[in-house]
């Protein structure tokens, strides 16, 4: 029977033997790279240490479920969360209830306890506990070139077709507007992000607390990858900001929007935001925008600037157990804030 408990640094060792053994030398030198700057460094871990639980078997570790702490609001007030990543369990302690108890450990030790992007057998696990479902974050892509619609499936002369039908409205769509305000490029989250933050959190009935500390941690020092951040700006303060990349894909180059933050009430302010990241798409010769949102109000907005539905696969799950919340909480999302750039599905 194995035992779970909380990491210890003299397990380091032998989780990354694990890891190895679960997903093979690539993915284990990656997780490697990133594993000080992921469990280590943010600044919500609490003071026993990262936010891991292993499972054990005398002296070998046959289990792990590695968490990403972060604050959040919930209807007004602040908790402690955590986002859970890297689960694995020994290939030979596999389908035998040891990632259920994983799981169960987690979850009774978290004020909330978040999933993003997971995987077929996470998902039918949490819908095997009957946690709440709020559905997966929506998909939203604004084409900005005729090879926007391409399909790596789609035979050549299908593609080709394709492109030809819906070019003008490709153009119609991924015109060039007028900015309605100034937005700079930043290399750093300064204290206005902090204030911002408290200064519309409670617009939000769901978001992870994005304050200068956690802002920096996520998108300015992570090793593995390396993000653009554009802030709009009114006199001294802020306004909003956007997180981006560029990516090569195989029928073609994205601009990923991985988060965005402003006043749902401020539609200027997004809509200034938005026209930005067209203008940095198209100098990079992107042929389309993606992002995930959540929120209604910036969904939206998004539409309105040219962006459509696509299905998602981003499945998401929230389980709130530091405070009680009405009945009808993960039914309505619509104030809800969730990005791609949440958790760590951007690797």
């Amino acid at each position: 029977m194995a035992e779970i408990d909380r990491y210890r640094p003299d397990d380091k060792r032998l989780i990354e033997a694990l890891y190895r053994r679960v997903f093979g030398a690539d993915m284990a030198n990656a997780n490697r790279l990133r594993w000080d700057w992921q469990y280590r460094l943010n600044p919500g871990v609490p003071p026993a240490g990262p936010l891991i639980w292993v499972a054990r078997e005398g002296g070998a570790i046959v289990g792990q479920y590695a968490c990403m702490p972060v604050k959040i609001g919930v209807n007004g007030h602040e908790i402690n969360a955590a986002w859970g990543m890297d689960v694995m369990v020994a290939p030979e302690r596999q389908r035998q209830g040891l990632g259920d108890q994983l799981f169960r450990t987690w979850d009774r030790n978290v004020g909330a306890s978040l999933g993003l992007g997971l995987s077929d057998s996470s998902y039918k696990l949490f819908q095997k506990l009957d946690w709440p479902d709020p559905g997966p974050v929506p998909c939203l892509v604004k084409p900005l070139s005729r090879r926007a619609l391409r399909r790596p499936q789609w035979p050549v002369a299908v593609n080709r077709f394709v492109s030809y039908v819906t070019l003008p409205w490709i153009r119609l769509v991924s015109r060039s507007r007028p900015l309605d305000g100034e937005v700079r490029i930043v290399r750093q989250f300064d204290e206005r992000f902090t204030r911002f933050w408290e200064s519309i959190k409670s617009r939000f009935a769901f978001a992870v607390r994005r304050d200068a500390a956690y802002l920096n941690w996520k998108y300015i020092h992570p090793p593995h990858v390396r993000y653009s951040v554009g802030v709009l700006e009114r006199g001294t303060e802020v306004a909003g900001y956007v997180v981006y990349r560029h990516v090569q894909e195989p029928r073609g180059r994205v601009t990923l929007l991985v988060d965005f933050f402003a006043d749902p009430d401020d539609h200027t302010a997004l809509q200034t935001l938005l026209r930005w990241i067209d203008r940095e798409a198209r100098a990079a010769d992107s042929d389309k925008i993606r992002t995930f949102s959540i929120h209604e109000a910036f969904r939206k907005q998004l539409r309105k600037s040219g962006y459509y539905s696509v299905k998602s696969t981003m499945e998401f799950v929230a389980k709130i157990n530091a405070i009680d919340v009405p009945a009808g909480f993960y039914k309505d999302t619509s104030r809800w804030h969730v990005t791609l750039g949440d958790s760590d599905q951007d690797r």
